[in-house]
């Protein structure tokens, strides 16, 4: 070991600039921020968006499209995943209850079956919506097709 190998200990040392402490550390005065102008004050924050005062791209862009506040959006569900659901859980009737207690929908999800995939239970099911293909094969295997509100 000799003076040329010393070396401080891990985190003694810190590597971050003390800025406004006074002219003689060398970060004082303005402070790196610089002279006059609202990003050298205090309590300064740029607005989201805020191009320097051009037009900002939000108002350049034209606005498009249609969005209709009449929607009602449904969750998907197809024949093959009540199928499923009936063989794993043994059920005959399948309504929204069992579909939040299965995980694929949650409490305040509006429900639609689709008719993709295969059924080959005869299953009583309630649903919000029903696609035409979804209740034809719902009753082509016996199953009866019940709307809720």
């Amino acid at each position: 070991m000799n003076l040329s190998s010393l070396k401080p200990a891990v985190g003694a040392t810190k590597t971050r600039k003390r800025i406004g402490r006074g002219t003689g550390s060398g970060l004082g005065g303005t402070s790196t921020r610089g002279h006059k102008g609202a990003k050298s004050r205090s309590g300064y924050s740029k607005k989201i968006g805020f191009e320097g005062g051009q037009m900002p791209i939000q108002r350049r862009l034209p606005k498009f499209g249609f969005k209709n506040i009449n929607r009602v959006e449904y969750k998907p569900i197809n024949l093959d995943v009540l199928q499923r659901l009936a063989d794993e859980q043994k059920l005959t009737k399948i309504d929204v209850q069992a579909l939040i207690n299965a995980g694929f929908i949650s409490a305040n999800h509006l429900v639609k079956i689709l008719g993709n995939g295969a059924l080959t239970a005869k299953l009583e099911v309630e649903a919000h919506a029903f696609s035409k293909s979804a209740e034809a094969a719902i009753q082509a295997v016996g199953g009866t097709v019940s709307k809720m509100k």
